[in-house]
Order: C-alpha cells, then sequence, then structure tokens
C-alpha cells in the first residue's frame, strides 16, 4: 500500500513537473512574439515579432529639465532637433539628439526678442521649423501664431482672420500648424469646423483648406424641413468636422486626423479619420488594404476603454509609410502607402512602452518618438529586425530592384509565417519579374483577389503568345478542317450529279 501511495505521489509530481513545463514554454513562445499585432485577411489578430523597441522613457529628470512637463501637446522634429511644447508651462523645450538614446538640452524658448508689445508665450501647442530655420509657433494663449528667427527675434504674426467666412465673435485658437516651402501656412484652430485656416507667406488669408465633406442622416434633414424652430435648434448642425493635427510629408501632401467620428459612421466608411489632403484640399489617401485606415477593427469594451480608435496624432517616413497614434488605447498602427497595416503596438499602461494619455508622435529617421502629456515624458522607439527588413523590402522593390525585394520579403516571412503582407511582397515581385504563374500561388494563398486577377490576366497573355502555334493548330482543327471537308464534299456531289458527266 505504501509503495502505491508512494508511486502516485511520484506520478502526480511527474505530471506536475510536465505541466509547468509546457506552460513556462507557452509563456516563452508568448514573449518572444511581443505585443506587435496584425490582422489577417479574415479579420482575426495575428501577433508577431516586434517592429519597434523601447530604447526609454524620458522625464524631465533624465532631459535635466528645471521642472516637469506641464500638459505638453506639441511636438516638432527638425533634423536632430526637437521641439516640444510644454504647454502647462508656457514654454517650448529644444532637445538634441546626441546619439541614438541620448538627447541633450539646448534651450528654453519661454522670452521674444524684438518690438512686440507681448514678449512671453501663453500656452503654446505647436510649433514648426521648416528647412529655411524660421520658428513658427502656435501661441494659442496670446492668440497668435509667431513667426522668430533663430534667434528668437520677432520676425511677424498671423492672427485672426479679418473676413466674413470667419466668425468674428469667436476668440482666435490656433492649435497645430505646418509650413510649406514657400512659407504658407497651414493652421488647424479651435471651434473651425471649416477645415484648415490657410494663411500666405505674407500673412494673407487665404480661405480655408481641406473642408471635409458635410454629413448628414436624411431623416434629420427631412425632420428639420417640417421641425418648429425650438425643434430645428434641438437637433444637430449639418457641419463639417474639425481636424485634430496635420503632418507635411516629404511630397508635400498634409496627413490630417480627427477624432471627431463616431462609432456608426467608422463602422459604415462615413468617417475618415486619417486623410491625406493635394494642393487643393481633397483626400488622396489610398486605401486598397483588407480594411479600412481606422486602427483597430474591434473596439470592444476591455480594461475600461471603448469605441473606435482616436487619433490625435500622425507622422510619415520618407519611405510614404506613416503612423498614426490612438490616444484611447495607446497604439501606434504603421501603414504603407496603399493603406495596408503594417503592425500595431504598444497600449496604455506605466509599462515601458506603454502610455497614459499620448498627445504627438513624431520621427527622427525611422526611429519614432512619442510625447505622453499625462506621463509628463517622451517615450523614444527604435525598429527591429523584423520592421527594418519590411522597410527594406518595401523600399527595393519601389527602387525597381525586384529580385532582392522578394528575397527580402522571403526573409520577412521566415521571421512571422502568418504575416500576410510578406507573401503578397513576394508575389508582387514574382509578378514585376514576370513570373505570373508563382506570383498566382502566392496571392492565392492571402486570398488576394486584386493582385491574382492582374498576375492571371498576365499569365494568360503570356500563354497565349506562347501556345499561338498550338491555338492556331486547333482552331483549323476545330473550325476551318470542317468547313473544307464540307466544301469538299459538296463540289464532288456537283460533280457527281452533273449531266455532263452521265450517259
Amino acid at each position: 500500500m505504501k509503495k502505491g501511495f508512494k508511486s502516485l505521489i511520484m506520478l502526480l509530481i511527474a505530471a506536475c513537473i510536465f505541466f509547468s513545463s509546457v506552460t513556462v514554454g507557452n509563456a516563452d513562445d508568448g514573449s518572444e512574439k511581443g505585443y506587435t499585432y496584425n490582422y489577417d485577411y479574415w479579420g482575426d489578430i495575428q501577433y508577431s515579432p516586434d517592429a519597434y523597441s523601447t530604447v526609454g522613457v524620458y522625464t524631465s529628470v533624465e532631459l535635466k529639465l528645471d521642472k516637469g512637463f506641464n500638459n505638453a501637446t506639441g511636438m516638432y522634429v527638425h533634423g536632430d532637433t526637437v521641439y516640444i511644447c510644454d504647454t502647462g508651462n508656457n514654454r517650448i523645450v529644444k532637445l538634441q539628439r546626441t546619439n541614438t538614446n541620448t538627447f541633450e538640452l539646448v534651450r528654453i524658448i519661454e522670452y521674444i526678442n524684438g518690438d512686440i508689445d507681448v514678449k512671453t508665450l501663453s500656452g503654446p501647442t505647436d510649433i514648426c521649423v521648416p528647412e529655411d530655420g524660421y520658428l513658427y509657433i502656435c501661441d494659442k494663449g496670446n492668440n497668435r501664431i509667431l513667426k522668430l528667427d533663430n534667434d528668437l527675434n520677432y520676425v511677424m504674426e498671423f492672427t485672426k482672420p479679418m473676413d466674413a467666412t470667419f466668425d468674428q465673435s469667436t476668440a482666435f485658437l490656433p492649435n497645430k500648424l505646418e509650413v510649406d516651402g514657400t512659407g504658407r501656412v497651414y493652421c488647424i484652430a479651435d471651434n473651425v469646423n471649416k477645415g484648415m485656416i490657410k494663411y500666405e507667406s505674407d500673412g494673407t488669408f487665404m480661405g480655408f483648406y481641406g473642408a471635409s465633406e458635410v454629413t448628414y442622416d436624411w431623416t434629420d434633414y427631412l425632420w428639420k424641413k417640417f421641425a418648429t424652430k425650438a425643434q430645428r435648434l434641438a437637433l444637430k448642425s449639418f457641419v463639417p468636422t474639425e481636424y485634430d493635427n496635420l503632418y507635411m510629408d516629404s511630397e508635400g501632401f498634409i496627413f490630417a486626423c480627427t477624432t471627431n467620428v463616431t462609432e456608426a459612421g467608422i463602422d459604415n466608411g462615413t468617417d475618415a479619420p486619417i486623410r491625406r489632403l493635394n494642393l487643393m484640399g481633397k483626400d488622396i489617401l489610398i486605401e486598397n488594404g483588407n480594411f479600412n485606415v481606422i486602427g483597430d477593427i474591434y473596439w470592444g469594451d476591455a480594461g475600461g476603454y471603448k469605441g473606435s480608435s482616436l487619433m490625435t496624432d500622425i507622422t510619415a517616413l520618407d519611405n510614404g509609410i506613416y503612423f498614426a497614434l490612438d490616444k484611447v488605447r495607446g497604439r501606434i498602427f504603421g501603414y504603407d502607402t496603399q493603406g495596408n497595416l503594417l503592425y500595431a503596438f504598444g497600449g496604455n499602461g506605466n509599462l515601458a512602452g506603454c502610455f497614459k494619455l499620448p498627445s504627438a508622435i513624431e520621427h527622427i529617421g525611422k526611429q519614432l518618438i512619442v510625447l505622453d502629456s499625462q506621463n509628463a515624458s517622451i517615450t523614444i522607439f527604435n525598429p527591429t529586425e523584423y520592421a527594418s527588413l519590411i522597410y527594406k523590402a518595401i523600399e527595393e522593390y519601389d527602387a525597381g530592384d525586384y529580385d532582392a525585394s522578394g528575397a527580402t520579403w522571403q526573409q520577412v516571412k521566415a521571421l512571422n509565417g502568418n504575416y500576410d503582407l510578406a507573401y503578397i511582397g513576394i508575389g508582387r515581385a514574382l509578378m514585376r519579374q514576370g513570373k505570373y504563374k508563382e506570383a498566382m500561388s502566392y496571392f492565392k494563398l492571402k486570398w488576394d483577389e486584386r493582385n491574382y486577377s492582374k498576375a492571371f490576366k498576365q499569365y494568360r497573355k503570356e500563354w497565349v503568345e506562347d501556345h499561338m502555334g498550338f491555338i492556331v493548330a486547333i482552331f483549323i482543327l476545330i473550325f476551318i478542317l470542317p468547313m473544307l471537308t464540307r466544301k469538299i464534299k459538296a463540289i464532288k456531289h456537283k460533280i457527281d450529279v452533273a449531266k455532263i458527266f452521265q450517259d
């Protein structure tokens, strides 16, 4: 009995060790995949190797500031220089990146030199430093946009438009801005829902830019036709949405994002949280992916967060890949030029790489910088081997080196066998090399109907050209030969029945 009991105990211990090892193994697998994810063709979440790793989180202590950030809301990168709008402290902090993971304080911008009455900043919310080196500052509390030289000397200011199209009863509260190569200023102001305010370089108001289309419900429209004045006032006005942030990419187009969206509008595709505007202010954002450019496609109520992703800022690399920052769940979404989601990562929390209330995103090269207004910090991310290979494959393809691009996508596939874009990338590279049949097999694996159709069309054309002789022979056998046979028979019959051959 004792021997049997001892054997049973040993068996239980062995079982515990076995299941513990299985659990640890699974945990290791999960940790290797990290917290980066994507969606496959069916909309299922597919976790992947991390696209970005956290270099560090920098507060006022690490940056050697005299006091911590207070409601910092804006950030701008010019070369290796980072400008942070420390809104609550009425100042702008200028930092210099000395290497990958260290920053040096250059100066604090609080005062303005020159012939101007108000020489201090009040609640600065954004800054832009174009190639000419001038500083453009949204001095929101002072109702102006300042233009300063590099020595902080006053040059000029952009103020409230004195125009009938601008509500004169509304205070001018510039919140975000961009400046193009000719000095034109594009400004997002609070309480302005007609689009961005556009100024010429001399300060002349040029109207509104990029106004979104008015959307409304037909039932509300009909109801307003027959409702009383009080009832009409109770209904929401049919006005365009307001923008939250903007970014001018390397090609001169403006990315704009808005949090003024609804779950229903996102779901049915009428609301566009991200836009890419051309010179005429028309949205030219390409959305050829399996899903619209909306961030998360599943929302849920987990962790107390609900509703769709709300994009509070956006930035774009020189290779066209752009990143949108979701202030609801603290996630970063990376998209390619076709609107395919490359990966998503981040989250809310106190861990490195997570945020409490992210307010701005920028980049130096392919390194990402995120400003957290509530945590009073900036977080630096470096691309991993996984993301670097994705970038390399995309850049090689854009440069016309399709052999190299296909080989690089193979490396990506080796790191993440569930990554749809790796298969599609290999297929596109093969298609560019004229290997249409092989390309079709990769497109078929990931249900890429659009590219499969392109490859099939070329493969069909190529097959027809290669088998033209065979096709002609078949055509002759099927159509021409029977016609000749019938013709010969008819001639023979005429000869047989001709009187001249009869006695």
